[in-house]
C-alpha cells in the first residue's frame, strides 16, 4: 500500500505540472522504490520522472530495472554515466546491467573503464549470467591459514571497511587455492595468538564457478549461507556469492515459472508500446492456436458420430479438461521437483508409477461419478460408461506424460515452465477428444 501512495503521489504531481514537487517526492524513495516506479509508469512518463533525478541516484537505480525498462531509457543514458555507475555497484551487479545492453553499448562502456574495473567486470561477463562464476563478486577479503588473529584483526583495522554481506574472510594457501572458511563470529571471540588454521571451517561450501544459479540458490536454501566462495576447476579462488544475489535470483526464478505459464518474458515492461506488445505476444497466441486445430481436426473426424449423439459435443469438454488438470499437476509437482534436485532417472520410474495408481484411483472415483450423472441426464446408461471409460485413459495419459514431459523438453534444452503446459494441453486435449468420440463411434456405430 505504502508503494502505491507514492506512485499515486508521484503520477498526481506530474500530471498538474508541479515538477518540483514530483522532483521531491521522488528525491524521499529509495533507489528500489524508484525502480518499481519507474516500471509503473507509461514510457513517456518515465522518461520525464527519470530527467528529474540526479546522476547519483540514477546510477543506484540502474541495478533495480528490468531489461525492457533499463533499454527503453537507454538513449537518455550516456556510456560515461553508465561507467560511473560503476564505482558505485557491486561487479556483480554493474556486469548484471551490462549483460542487458546491447553489445556495442556494453563494449564502449569497458572501453571507458579504468583497468581494473574494467578486469573485474570482464571476469564476470566471461560466464553465463545463470551461473555460479556469472552471479560472483570478484571483491573478496582473503587471509591465510599460517596467519594468527591477532594479525588478521589488524589487518581489517586498516582497511576500515569491508563488502557488504561479509559473514566470514576465504581462507587460501600460497597458489590462492580456496582451503576454508574463517567465520567472523569466531574471529573476533578466539585467543589472538591463535593461527587461522586451528580455527578455519575446512567443510565450508565452495561452488564450482560452472554451478548453475538454481543449484546455487537450492544449497544456499539448505545450508543457510549468507556468503560462498566461487572457485575454477583448480579450486583457484575466483570470488564470492552473497545472499542477496541470491535473492533475486529465486525471485525472478518464481516470476519466471509465473509469466512462463502465460507465454510472457520475465523483462516484458508492463507498459511498453501497444505494437511491441502485441507482436510478442501473438508469437504465443500462434502457439496456441495451432494446438487447438489440431484438437479441432481430431473433433472433425467423428463428425458423423457427433451428429448421431448430440450429447457427445455436451460431454466432450469434461474429458479434455479434467485431463488437463490432472495432467497440470503432475507437471508443476515434477518441474518443481527438478528445479529443487529432488526428481532425477534414479526416482523416476516410483514417480511414474506413484503418478499412474493416482491416476486410476481418481478416474475411478470421478468417472463414476460423471457417467451417474450423464446416464440420469441423458437416460443412456451406455454414454455414461463411455465418459467413463474415456475419462480413466485420459487422466492416466495426462498423468504419463506430465511425469516424462520435464525431463524430455529437459533434455532438448528446451524450458519444461514454458513449454510444458502447451505441449501437455495439445496431449490431454487431442487424446481426450480421440478416445471419447473413438469409443463413442464404435459404440453406437
Amino acid at each position: 500500500m505504502e508503494f502505491q501512495t507514492h506512485l499515486s503521489e508521484v503520477i498526481e504531481a506530474y500530471g498538474h505540472g508541479r515538477l518540483d514537487e514530483t522532483r521531491l517526492l521522488l528525491s524521499s524513495l529509495r533507489p528500489t522504490e524508484l525502480a518499481g516506479l519507474l516500471e509503473s509508469t507509461p514510457p513517456k512518463v518515465r522518461r520525464v520522472l527519470w530527467d528529474l533525478l540526479d546522476d547519483d541516484t540514477e546510477n543506484q537505480v540502474l541495478q533495480y530495472l528490468r531489461e525492457d525498462v533499463l533499454v527503453d531509457l537507454l538513449d537518455t543514458i550516456n556510456t560515461e554515466q553508465l561507467a560511473a555507475a560503476a564505482d558505485n555497484l557491486d561487479t556483480d551487479d554493474f556486469a548484471d546491467i551490462l549483460q542487458q545492453l546491447p553489445d556495442t553499448v556494453s563494449r564502449s562502456v569497458l572501453e571507458v573503464l579504468s583497468a581494473s574495473d574494467r578486469s573485474r567486470v570482464e571476469a564476470v561477463l566471461s560466464y553465463p549470467e545463470d551461473t555460479a562464476g556469472g552471479l560472483m563478486n570478484t571483491d573478496t577479503i582473503t587471509v591465510r591459514p599460517r596467519h594468527s588473529v591477532e594479525l588478521v584483526l589488524r589487518y581489517l583495522r586498516l582497511r576500515k571497511d569491508m563488502p557488504s554481506a561479509t559473514d566470514a574472510l576465504i581462507v587460501v594457501n600460497n597458489q590462492e587455492e580456496y582451503v576454508g572458511m574463517l567465520p567472523l563470529a569466531k574471529l573476533i571471540t578466539s585467543d589472538p595468538s591463535v593461527i587461522v588454521r586451528e580455527i578455519m571451517n575446512s567443510d565450508a561450501t565452495a561452488f564450482s564457478v560452472d554451478a548453475t544459479d538454481a543449484e546455487v540458490a537450492r544449497i544456499f536454501s539448505e545450508q543457510d549461507l549468507i556468503s560462498a566462495p566461487v572457485v575454477n576447476a583448480d579450486g583457484r579462488l575466483l570470488g564470492r556469492i552473497t545472499i542477496d544475489d541470491v535473492v533475486d535470483v529465486i525471485m525472478e526464478d518464481a516470476d519466471e515459472a509465473l509469466m512462463a505459464r502465460a507465454g510472457l518474458d520475465l523483462e516484458d515492461d508492463t507498459f511498453a508500446p501497444i505494437l511491441k506488445t502485441a507482436r510478442s505476444r501473438a508469437v504465443w497466441l500462434t502457439i496456441n492456436l495451432v494446438t487447438a486445430f489440431a484438437a479441432a481436426a481430431v473433433i472433425n473426424i467423428f463428425e458423423d458420430t457427433i451428429a448421431k449423439v448430440v450429447a457427445l459435443a455436451v460431454l466432450m469438454p469434461i474429458v479434455a479438461s479434467m485431463g488437463g488438470i490432472a495432467g497440470t499437476q503432475t507437471l508443476t509437482l515434477v518441474i518443481r521437483g527438478m528445479a529443487l534436485g529432488q526428481v532425477g532417472r534414479a526416482n523416476l520410474a516410483y514417480l511414474l508409477n506413484r503418478e499412474f495408481v493416482v491416476a486410476v484411483l481418481n478416474g475411478v472415483l470421478l468417472a463414476s461419478v460423471v457417467a451417474t450423472v450423464a446416464a440420469l441426464a441423458f437416460q443412456d446408461y451406455v454414454l455414461g460408461g463411455v465418459i467413463a471409460l474415456a475419462m480413466i485413459i485420459n487422466l492416466v495419459v495426462a498423468a504419463i506424460s506430465g511425469s516424462l514431459l520435464p525431463g524430455m523438453l529437459s533434455a532438448m534444452r528446451i524450458d519444461p515452465a514454458l513449454a510444458g503446459g502447451v505441449v501437455l494441453t495439445t496431449i490431454t486435449d487431442v487424446c481426450g477428444f480421440f478416445v471419447f468420440l473413438g469409443l463413442a463411434t464404435w459404440v453406437y456405430a
